[in-house]
């Protein structure tokens, strides 16, 4: 028989799946207005993303967004829809000392998935692309959520007058996030 969840509790979970969506869009919004110092504050210090590149740490994280311009994408919008937010313990054994009875504060984790509906302009042409984010995220006493692990796969990156369709790449590196070809790849 379960235990019935506190007024306290539930209050706390509330806030933290705002704070975790609150948290999405502030990556769109400056993953889009170019502002990499912030958006690489919005990761933890060992932080990842797994995408276009694979960047850890805030020192690759920097180099990755800031190179963005430089591999041809000049503009970008990031519509990110759909956010599923599971509160709960990280996919791992708890080291000592932060197990069921360690601060909660410590031990605070959540996944999230996400749909990314994402115009674009790559090598001056305009491009649609579309896919999916796999979030992994963890609570920072005096920060906030911060993202652990951000990962995106997706279903096409394409020319607009080609239009699209499921699959359709003209960007390589885009191509090999599929979600066909990333199936075996570690998913909150």
């Amino acid at each position: 028989m379960s235990t019935p969840e506190t007024l306290e509790g539930r209050l706390r979970r509330l806030e933290d799946i705002e704070a975790i969506r609150a948290l999405d869009a502030r990556y769109c919004r400056v993953l889009d207005d170019g502002d990499v110092a912030e958006l690489v504050n919005l990761f933890t210090g060992d932080g990842e993303f797994h995408g276009l590149e694979v960047a850890c740490g805030r020192d690759e994280l920097h180099h990755f967004f800031s190179g963005l311009v430089d591999s041809g994408l000049t503009a970008f919008w990031h519509h990110v829809t759909n956010l599923e937010i599971t509160l709960g313990p990280e996919d791992r054994t708890p080291e000592p000392g932060h197990g069921e009875d360690a601060d909660p504060e410590q031990a605070r984790h959540a996944s999230a998935t996400s749909l990314l509906w994402q115009p674009c302009v790559l090598d001056r042409e305009p491009h649609i692309a579309a896919g999916r984010y796999y979030d992994r995220l963890v609570h920072q006493p005096g920060q906030g959520w911060r993202y652990r692990r951000k990962q995106v796969a997706f279903d096409y990156f394409t020319p607009l007058q080609q239009g699209w369709a499921p699959a359709r790449f003209s960007l390589p590196a885009a191509a090999a996030t599929h979600r066909s070809t990333t199936a075996a790849m570690e998913r909150p």
